[in-house]
């Protein structure tokens, strides 16, 4: 029999976000690599849990059976410290990205996340991150050792190459949810200023994690009299992302902050040009030849870098043979589910 470990995962395991995705599919990927991995299902409300839902976690947790506990950061972060202190079953972190660096946050309130989670952290045998960028975040500034920071990359499957609209109008491509962090708004700003060019934008991603900004987002839309160009696609499920991403001929990222940004190996993985900002790890996630990069939050460089995309089919040319070239060196999920193992099993036989 092999290592027992449980995931411990909160809310619903089947929300279309990247955190969630990538979870399921290592819950999936980890049996072939020697690990006994089951989900340990925690209450939703996190990162901001009430009474209930964090005394239920903790139980949870402290009743878990298994050589060794993997938590994600959603839910680790924002746990007391003293009831992570007492668990007695060797502890695992996989931290997407630090609670407080979500971006719509008040000051106080990301201060004090970034306090706890840098606390809790303490009291983890190892962490798992998703980026180089999370890594470098981590030493730095929550003070955990290097040594005990591993990275485990999102994998990429393989995927035909996108076809594209075949239109008179550039079709444009972003997928997140519509949160602050993700930037739609500020995309907006930029195409408000491209109305002389042909494109249309398709935005795919939950619009009721942040109901105030899914509101702030469909008032820029249409302040600026874009009804006609953007639509708001809400969710998809995963079997309807490779049409989205078959029939774009570009794909937007607008993110403020992103811990790695899967849709980016997805959009890579088909060989789409792309537009992005250098918010987190997403600089070094898309190599520079594959992308126009800006800086986050910057609307005006934003817009120009989309001017040039859109109006220039040779650039948009160049860029996919870049992405493409890109996506097929990108790593693949049982990789990253092996790095996992292997941390997994060294902090449980230590621990024996």
């Amino acid at each position: 029999m092999g290592l027992r470990a449980l995931f411990a995962i909160p809310g619903d395991l089947e929300t279309l976000t990247g955190g969630y995705g990538y979870d399921r599919r290592m819950l999936a990927e980890l049996p072939a690599c020697g690990v006994e991995a089951a989900h340990l299902a925690l209450p939703d409300g996190f990162p901001f849990p009430d009474a209930e839902a964090t005394a239920q976690s903790l139980r949870l947790l402290r009743e878990a059976r298994a050589d060794v506990l993997l938590v994600d950061g959603l839910a680790l972060g924002a746990l007391p410290t003293a009831g992570v202190a007492g668990l007695s079953t060797p502890l695992v972190a996989l931290v997407h990205h630090p609670l407080g660096l979500e971006s719509g946050l008040d000051p106080a309130t990301a201060q004090a996340l970034i306090d706890n989670e840098r606390a809790v952290l303490v009291h983890a045998r190892h962490v798992i991150v998703t980026s180089e960028t999370t890594r470098a975040t981590l030493i730095a500034d929550f003070g955990v050792p290097g040594e005990r920071v591993t990275v485990a990359e999102p994998g990429a499957d393989p995927a035909p190459r996108f076809e594209g609209s075949g239109g008179g109008e550039a079709a444009l491509l972003a997928v997140g949810s519509i949160t602050p962090r993700k930037g739609h708004v500020v995309l907006v700003e930029a195409l408000a200023g491209l109305t002389d060019l042909p494109w249309r934008l398709t935005i795919i991603g939950s619009p009721e994690r942040d109901p105030v900004c899914a509101a702030e987002l469909n008032a820029a839309i249409a302040a600026h009299g874009l009804q006609a160009r953007v639509h708001l696609a809400g969710e998809a499920p995963e079997a309807a992302m490779g049409a989205a991403y078959a029939r774009a001929d570009l794909f937007v990222l607008p993110s403020l902050y992103e811990g790695y940004g899967m849709v980016l190996s997805e959009a890579m993985a088909r060989g789409l040009p792309m537009v992005v900002t250098t918010g987190g790890a997403a600089a070094e996630t898309v190599p520079d030849a594959a992308a126009l990069k800006v800086p986050p939050g910057d609307a005006p460089a934003l817009r120009a870098a989309l001017r040039a995309a859109i109006a220039e089919a040779d650039l948009r040319a160049r860029l996919a043979q870049a992405s493409w070239a890109a996506g097929q060196g990108l790593p693949r999920w049982p990789d990253g589910a092996r790095r996992i193992a292997q941390v997994l099993q060294s902090v449980a036989g230590a621990a024996a």
